[in-house]
């Protein structure tokens, strides 16, 4: 069980810090606001999504969360995961562009059915 806790928390952490780390691009890299324009997104959406993945972190990290809350916070990930895979490959962009959303929705999976065996989630 320990160790289930400690795979969760690791793998939730590198996720969390990868989704911290593209918001805070979204704000602050001027190319951001490019590439979501290149996208065909409008530019409120940016700091939409920027808040989106703020507040779902927190809500994953924070222990006194509601496991509902949760559970919305890891699907959302997920969908906008999906989204930028989709987003990416209908742009013609670069195959790391179309992977990468996927390699996070695997780290996210993971850091899900780690959640669901370490606090026995339904």
């Amino acid at each position: 069980m320990k160790k289930d806790k400690i795979i969760y928390w690791s793998i939730t952490g590198v996720f969390s810090l990868f989704m911290l780390f593209s918001a805070y691009n979204y704000l602050t890299a001027p190319e951001m606001r490019l590439a979501f324009e290149h996208l065909g997104f409008p530019d409120y959406f940016r700091i939409e999504l920027a808040v989106a993945k703020i507040l779902g972190v927190l809500i994953l990290l924070a222990p006194f969360v509601s496991r509902d809350f949760k559970l919305i916070a890891y699907a959302g990930f997920a969908l906008n995961l999906v989204s930028a895979a989709i987003a990416h490959g209908a742009s013609a962009d670069p195959t790391q562009a179309v992977v990468m959303p996927l390699v996070f929705l695997g780290i996210l999976t993971v850091s899900f059915l780690y959640y669901r065996k370490s606090f026995h989630v339904a």
